[in-house]
């Protein structure tokens, strides 16, 4: 048996049988591992490896996390949170129409501000604790359904990185993607990363789409629970706070493209904030800390995620899982990228990271795709797509995490099967096609 598979797979069962997504991974790297024939020591030496890997990771969400408050604090949230109520009270006797378009305005207005945590606002998935809880009362108003801004989240902060080279798309797809493959043995003088990336963004789109119009299109009732949602009706904020926010923002992104560092411009932010005097210097420990409580959970995920990763790799099985699909190869194209493609899902939703997996398939891929004869544009869709796939469907993704983190503060939006099952439906199967199409056209 493939540790590998083995291990992805128990990880995923255990967390749709409901068993926490921490301990889901802790249990299936330690099968893994002793499937591989490692003992004990081996598999714990590995996993504490991965830790510490993981800890770089859960202090830059912390510092994230910190800035997000301070905006929190400032009152824009909120302000958006009254403006759209207010807007409900004023239209609530005219009936579907307005409902229908109130839902739309706020569903773009989401996925726009997620798409901008990647690259503008450098704050990632630090701004869904911050905003999304203020706005479930609309939500439940407007009876939204949840599952439909779990994709549109999930899409604003998948797509971006996959399509836009700024930000963390510059990470992705010039630092890893390109970088990687180069080092692979690809020339990659001439490759335009957007172009070869294109196909398979579109069939990002595809599948929001499929979830909007179709899948989650219909009304669905939640109860309105006030001891868990805020209701920014009755919040206050001042106007020099809001401008204060908006420098803030502004800072952050300048510092981003100057220094190439967004804890770096999280921090700017920050620090704009405390010396202007909205978050004064006594309370700024407090801000922080409250960031970091506010992102724990999902920084602990992060930190078992990066152990799990690399039980995997210290296993051996991932070379014999990609390799051992060339049996099934031949000179078939076709059937190469579909299968290149299905391992690069099966590998990134167990180390729920594209980033991550990028580096571990990019050196078994890439000969593999020059000897079958890709072109250079359709082998870095095909790596960066293969890479990309599971990210939205992992429980142990930033990805998935993130949305439930804000879309469950009233205890109404089950990760599993409220946000995992469908971002894996409508973006997992669509980016399979799609970058399937990529490898076969360009």
């Amino acid at each position: 048996m493939n540790a590998v598979l083995v291990a992805v797979i128990l990880m995923l069962a255990l967390s749709l049988a409901r068993l926490h997504v921490m301990l889901s991974m802790i249990i299936a790297a330690f099968v893994g591992g002793w499937i591989a024939g490692m003992d004990v020591d081996a598999t714990l030496k590995a996993f504490n490896t991965g830790i510490g890997g993981g800890a770089g990771i859960a202090l830059s969400y912390a510092l994230l996390g910190g800035f997000a408050v301070a905006i929190s604090l400032s009152g824009l949230p909120h302000i958006l949170a009254k403006k759209v109520l207010s807007l409900i009270d004023k239209k609530q006797n005219v009936s579907e129409h307005n409902t229908f378009w109130l839902r739309n305005i706020l569903l773009i207005g989401l996925m726009l501000i997620a798409v901008s945590s990647q690259n503008i606002v450098p704050i990632h998935i630090a701004f869904i604790p911050i905003l999304v809880p203020p706005l479930l009362l609309v939500m439940t108003r407007l009876n939204l359904d949840r599952r439909l801004v779990a994709c549109v989240l999930t899409f604003g902060l998948v797509t971006p990185y996959m399509f836009l080279p700024i930000g963390f798309g510059n990470i992705y797809l010039n630092d890893i993607l390109l970088a990687k493959v180069s080092i692979a043995g690809l020339d990659t003088q001439g490759v335009s990363v957007v172009r070869a990336m294109m196909i398979p963004a579109l069939g990002m789109l595809v599948g929001l789409l499929i979830a909007a119009l179709f899948s989650y299109r219909k009304p669905r009732h939640y109860q309105v629970n006030q001891t868990h949602t805020a209701d920014p009706a009755h919040e206050t904020f001042n106007s020099r706070s809001l401008w204060v926010a908006g420098a803030a923002i502004v800072l952050a992104f300048v510092v981003q493209l100057s220094v190439g560092s967004m804890v770096l411009g999280a921090m700017a932010g920050f620090l704009l904030f405390s010396a202007t005097g909205v978050i004064h210097w006594r309370e700024s420990d407090g801000v922080l800390v409250d960031g970091m409580k506010m992102m724990a959970s999902i920084g602990f995920i992060m930190i078992a995620a990066s152990g799990f990763s690399e039980v995997i790799k210290a296993t051996g099985h991932i070379d014999s899982l990609v390799n051992g699909t060339t049996d099934w190869l031949g000179n078939n194209k076709a059937l190469a990228a579909l299968l290149l493609l299905v391992v690069g899902l099966v590998l990134t939703m167990g180390i729920g990271s594209s980033f991550s997996t990028i580096p571990i398939i990019a050196a078994i891929y890439v000969p593999l795709c020059i000897e079958l004869g890709f072109s250079p544009l359709a082998i870095v869709a095909l790596v960066g797509t293969a890479g990309a796939l599971g990210d939205a469907g992992s429980p142990a993704s930033d990805s998935t995490l993130g949305p439930t983190a804000g879309l469950n503060a009233d205890g109404q939006h089950n990760h599993i099967s409220d946000t995992v099952i469908p971002t894996f439906i409508h973006f997992n199967l669509p980016l399979l096609a799609a970058g399937w199409v990529a490898a076969m056209v360009l």
